[in-house]
Protein backbone atom coordinates (compact mmCIF):
# COMPACT_ATOMS: atom_id res chain seq x y z
CA UNK A 1 0.00 0.00 0.00
CA UNK A 2 1.31 3.41 -0.78
CA UNK A 3 0.41 6.10 1.87
CA UNK A 4 0.72 9.61 0.13
CA UNK A 5 0.67 12.71 2.49
CA UNK A 6 -1.12 15.65 1.34
CA UNK A 7 -0.49 18.31 4.18
CA UNK A 8 -3.82 21.04 3.82
CA UNK A 9 -4.00 24.58 5.62
CA UNK A 10 -6.86 25.45 3.34
CA UNK A 11 -5.05 28.15 1.64
CA UNK A 12 -5.69 28.23 -1.98
CA UNK A 13 -1.94 26.79 -2.43
CA UNK A 14 -2.39 23.91 -0.79
CA UNK A 15 -6.49 23.38 -1.91
CA UNK A 16 -4.76 23.46 -5.49
CA UNK A 17 -2.04 20.69 -4.35
CA UNK A 18 -4.60 18.89 -2.76
CA UNK A 19 -6.94 18.74 -5.52
CA UNK A 20 -4.17 17.78 -8.01
CA UNK A 21 -3.12 15.37 -6.06
CA UNK A 22 -7.28 13.67 -5.53
CA UNK A 23 -7.33 13.71 -9.59
CA UNK A 24 -3.77 12.11 -9.70
CA UNK A 25 -4.39 9.02 -7.39
CA UNK A 26 -7.96 8.66 -8.59
CA UNK A 27 -8.53 5.13 -9.43
CA UNK A 28 -5.32 3.76 -7.91
CA UNK A 29 -6.63 0.93 -5.12
CA UNK A 30 -3.06 0.36 -3.80
CA UNK A 31 -2.93 4.02 -2.67
CA UNK A 32 -4.27 5.24 0.16
CA UNK A 33 -4.33 9.74 0.66
CA UNK A 34 -3.58 10.81 4.07
CA UNK A 35 -5.11 14.42 4.64
CA UNK A 36 -3.22 16.36 7.37
CA UNK A 37 -3.59 19.39 9.05
CA UNK A 38 -1.92 20.73 11.55
CA UNK A 39 -4.00 23.29 14.15
CA UNK A 40 -3.15 26.08 16.71
CA UNK A 41 -5.38 25.28 19.99
CA UNK A 42 -8.24 23.16 20.71
CA UNK A 43 -10.57 26.00 19.50
CA UNK A 44 -9.67 25.15 16.16
CA UNK A 45 -10.43 21.56 16.02
CA UNK A 46 -13.90 21.41 14.83
CA UNK A 47 -13.11 23.93 12.16
CA UNK A 48 -10.27 21.78 11.02
CA UNK A 49 -12.76 18.38 11.02
CA UNK A 50 -14.94 19.99 9.14
CA UNK A 51 -12.83 21.49 6.72
CA UNK A 52 -10.85 17.90 6.39
CA UNK A 53 -14.67 15.83 5.91
CA UNK A 54 -15.49 18.17 3.16
CA UNK A 55 -12.05 17.69 1.41
CA UNK A 56 -12.18 13.89 1.88
CA UNK A 57 -15.89 14.06 0.44
CA UNK A 58 -14.01 15.62 -2.96
CA UNK A 59 -10.96 13.04 -3.02
CA UNK A 60 -14.10 10.38 -2.75
CA UNK A 61 -15.97 12.15 -5.31
CA UNK A 62 -12.72 11.96 -7.79
CA UNK A 63 -12.25 8.41 -7.54
CA UNK A 64 -9.72 7.99 -4.75
CA UNK A 65 -10.56 4.95 -3.10
CA UNK A 66 -8.96 5.06 0.22
CA UNK A 67 -8.85 7.98 2.24
CA UNK A 68 -7.38 9.30 5.63
CA UNK A 69 -7.80 12.31 7.73
CA UNK A 70 -4.62 12.88 10.30
CA UNK A 71 -4.76 16.10 12.84
CA UNK A 72 -2.35 16.86 15.41
CA UNK A 73 -2.10 20.52 17.54
CA UNK A 74 1.03 22.19 18.10
CA UNK A 75 4.37 21.20 17.34
CA UNK A 76 6.58 22.53 14.37
CA UNK A 77 5.12 21.54 11.20
CA UNK A 78 7.48 20.22 9.18
CA UNK A 79 8.87 18.07 12.37
CA UNK A 80 5.53 16.78 12.01
CA UNK A 81 4.97 15.99 8.62
CA UNK A 82 8.50 14.31 8.67
CA UNK A 83 7.55 12.53 11.99
CA UNK A 84 4.33 11.01 10.21
CA UNK A 85 5.89 10.40 7.22
CA UNK A 86 8.42 8.34 8.83
CA UNK A 87 6.25 6.10 11.35
CA UNK A 88 3.47 5.50 8.14
CA UNK A 89 6.47 4.74 5.90
CA UNK A 90 5.41 6.90 3.16
CA UNK A 91 6.19 6.45 -0.44
CA UNK A 92 5.33 10.63 -1.02
CA UNK A 93 4.21 13.74 0.07
CA UNK A 94 2.72 16.03 -2.12
CA UNK A 95 2.65 20.19 -1.48
CA UNK A 96 2.03 22.95 -3.49
CA UNK A 97 4.49 26.03 -3.89
CA UNK A 98 3.31 29.59 -4.23
CA UNK A 99 5.53 32.01 -6.64
CA UNK A 100 8.39 33.58 -5.64
CA UNK A 101 6.95 36.80 -6.67
CA UNK A 102 3.65 36.83 -5.05
CA UNK A 103 3.20 39.42 -2.29
CA UNK A 104 2.47 36.94 0.34
CA UNK A 105 3.77 33.60 0.07
CA UNK A 106 1.54 31.32 1.84
CA UNK A 107 2.50 29.06 4.54
CA UNK A 108 3.06 26.09 2.59
CA UNK A 109 5.42 27.88 -0.04
CA UNK A 110 8.13 28.34 1.89
CA UNK A 111 7.46 25.31 4.17
CA UNK A 112 7.57 23.38 1.25
CA UNK A 113 10.94 24.25 0.53
CA UNK A 114 12.01 23.25 4.07
CA UNK A 115 10.03 20.16 4.17
CA UNK A 116 12.59 19.23 1.37
CA UNK A 117 15.55 19.79 2.85
CA UNK A 118 14.70 18.09 5.74
CA UNK A 119 12.70 15.06 5.14
CA UNK A 120 14.13 12.16 3.77
CA UNK A 121 11.29 10.58 1.79
CA UNK A 122 10.22 11.78 -2.00
CA UNK A 123 8.21 15.44 -1.80
CA UNK A 124 6.02 16.29 -5.09
CA UNK A 125 5.61 20.19 -5.26
CA UNK A 126 2.54 21.34 -6.62
CA UNK A 127 3.12 24.62 -8.84
CA UNK A 128 0.11 27.29 -8.58
CA UNK A 129 -1.09 26.71 -12.07
CA UNK A 130 -0.65 22.93 -12.41
CA UNK A 131 -3.43 21.24 -14.04
CA UNK A 132 -3.39 17.45 -13.44
CA UNK A 133 -3.32 16.11 -17.51
CA UNK A 134 -1.87 12.45 -16.81
CA UNK A 135 1.98 11.64 -15.96
CA UNK A 136 2.86 9.57 -18.75
CA UNK A 137 6.58 10.66 -19.09
CA UNK A 138 8.95 11.86 -16.56
CA UNK A 139 12.43 13.61 -16.74
CA UNK A 140 15.13 12.97 -14.38
CA UNK A 141 18.01 15.26 -14.38
CA UNK A 142 21.13 13.80 -13.68
CA UNK A 143 25.17 14.80 -14.09
CA UNK A 144 26.23 11.17 -14.11
CA UNK A 145 28.71 11.17 -11.34
CA UNK A 146 28.43 8.61 -8.31
CA UNK A 147 24.77 7.69 -9.39
CA UNK A 148 24.94 4.84 -7.12
CA UNK A 149 25.93 6.85 -3.87
CA UNK A 150 23.38 9.80 -4.27
CA UNK A 151 20.57 8.11 -6.47
CA UNK A 152 17.58 6.97 -4.09
CA UNK A 153 16.93 4.89 -6.67
CA UNK A 154 14.66 2.65 -4.04
CA UNK A 155 12.50 5.68 -3.21
CA UNK A 156 12.26 6.88 -7.27
CA UNK A 157 10.82 3.58 -8.22
CA UNK A 158 8.46 3.21 -5.31
CA UNK A 159 6.37 7.12 -6.65
CA UNK A 160 6.87 5.95 -10.65
CA UNK A 161 5.86 2.46 -9.91
CA UNK A 162 1.90 4.10 -9.26
CA UNK A 163 1.77 5.83 -12.81
CA UNK A 164 4.34 3.45 -14.41
CA UNK A 165 5.40 6.53 -17.19
CA UNK A 166 7.85 6.55 -19.65
CA UNK A 167 11.24 7.97 -17.93
CA UNK A 168 13.60 10.04 -19.79
CA UNK A 169 17.03 10.66 -18.31
CA UNK A 170 18.50 13.68 -19.06
CA UNK A 171 22.28 15.33 -18.95
CA UNK A 172 23.28 18.42 -19.93
CA UNK A 173 26.76 18.55 -21.01
CA UNK A 174 28.46 22.29 -22.57
CA UNK A 175 30.40 20.32 -24.98
CA UNK A 176 29.10 17.31 -27.16
CA UNK A 177 30.79 13.72 -26.70
CA UNK A 178 30.07 12.69 -30.42
CA UNK A 179 29.06 9.09 -30.89
CA UNK A 180 30.52 7.80 -28.14
CA UNK A 181 30.71 8.26 -24.18
CA UNK A 182 33.85 8.72 -22.35
CA UNK A 183 33.81 5.43 -20.56
CA UNK A 184 33.17 6.70 -16.99
CA UNK A 185 30.29 8.64 -18.35
CA UNK A 186 28.94 5.33 -20.22
CA UNK A 187 29.86 3.38 -16.91
CA UNK A 188 27.66 5.75 -15.33
CA UNK A 189 24.32 5.72 -17.92
CA UNK A 190 24.70 2.01 -17.17
CA UNK A 191 24.12 2.06 -13.49
CA UNK A 192 21.44 4.24 -13.95
CA UNK A 193 20.01 1.90 -17.16
CA UNK A 194 20.11 -1.24 -14.34
CA UNK A 195 18.63 1.12 -11.35
CA UNK A 196 15.21 1.98 -13.21
CA UNK A 197 14.63 -1.01 -16.26
CA UNK A 198 11.80 -1.70 -15.38
CA UNK A 199 10.58 1.78 -16.85
CA UNK A 200 12.88 1.22 -19.97
CA UNK A 201 14.50 4.60 -19.64
CA UNK A 202 15.20 6.72 -22.90
CA UNK A 203 18.99 8.72 -22.36
CA UNK A 204 18.94 12.08 -23.69
CA UNK A 205 22.60 14.30 -23.97
CA UNK A 206 21.52 18.11 -24.49
CA UNK A 207 24.02 20.33 -25.48
CA UNK A 208 23.24 23.79 -23.81
CA UNK A 209 25.49 26.02 -21.63
CA UNK A 210 22.35 27.02 -19.51
CA UNK A 211 21.05 24.17 -17.47
CA UNK A 212 18.08 25.31 -16.92
CA UNK A 213 17.13 26.52 -20.53
CA UNK A 214 18.18 22.78 -21.41
CA UNK A 215 15.35 21.44 -18.98
CA UNK A 216 12.96 23.83 -19.79
CA UNK A 217 13.04 22.94 -23.34
CA UNK A 218 13.11 19.56 -22.93
CA UNK A 219 9.74 19.65 -21.38
CA UNK A 220 8.22 21.60 -23.99
CA UNK A 221 9.67 19.63 -26.95
CA UNK A 222 8.61 16.59 -25.17
CA UNK A 223 5.66 17.00 -23.37
CA UNK A 224 6.82 16.17 -19.35
CA UNK A 225 4.50 15.65 -16.63
CA UNK A 226 7.19 15.67 -14.13
CA UNK A 227 10.72 16.33 -13.24
CA UNK A 228 12.89 14.57 -10.81
CA UNK A 229 15.76 16.29 -8.85
CA UNK A 230 18.08 14.79 -6.03
CA UNK A 231 18.59 17.87 -3.77
CA UNK A 232 21.94 17.54 -2.69
CA UNK A 233 24.01 18.03 0.30
CA UNK A 234 25.15 21.83 0.70
CA UNK A 235 28.88 20.80 0.96
CA UNK A 236 28.66 19.03 -2.36
CA UNK A 237 29.17 22.99 -3.95
CA UNK A 238 30.15 22.12 -7.51
CA UNK A 239 26.68 20.31 -7.80
CA UNK A 240 23.64 21.85 -10.50
CA UNK A 241 21.99 20.24 -7.88
CA UNK A 242 22.18 21.75 -5.09
CA UNK A 243 19.39 23.82 -2.79
CA UNK A 244 19.82 26.39 -4.80
CA UNK A 245 19.01 25.02 -7.92
CA UNK A 246 16.06 23.21 -6.31
CA UNK A 247 14.65 26.40 -5.58
CA UNK A 248 14.66 27.77 -8.90
CA UNK A 249 13.09 25.23 -10.40
CA UNK A 250 10.62 24.69 -7.43
CA UNK A 251 9.61 28.18 -8.33
CA UNK A 252 9.61 28.46 -11.94
CA UNK A 253 8.49 25.12 -13.25
CA UNK A 254 4.45 24.76 -14.21
CA UNK A 255 4.99 21.26 -14.30
CA UNK A 256 5.37 19.30 -10.60
CA UNK A 257 8.55 18.66 -9.38
CA UNK A 258 9.30 15.26 -7.34
CA UNK A 259 12.70 16.42 -4.98
CA UNK A 260 13.75 13.11 -3.48
CA UNK A 261 17.20 13.72 -1.30
CA UNK A 262 20.24 11.26 -1.57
Amino acid sequence: MHRVIIPVDFSETSLNAARYAANMLAGKPDVLAVLYSNYESPDDLDIIRNYQQSLKREFLQAGVLKVECEREMGGDLIDNIAQLAHTSRATLIIMGITGKSAIRQAMFGSNTLRLIDKNLYPVMIIPPDAQFKGIDHVAFASDLKSVEDVTPDALITAVLEMFDPQLHIIHVTKESYGETLPPELELEKQKLKSMFSRFDPKFHFLVKQEFFQAIDQFIKELDIDVIITIPRHQSNATSIFKSTHTKRLAYHSHIPILAAHE
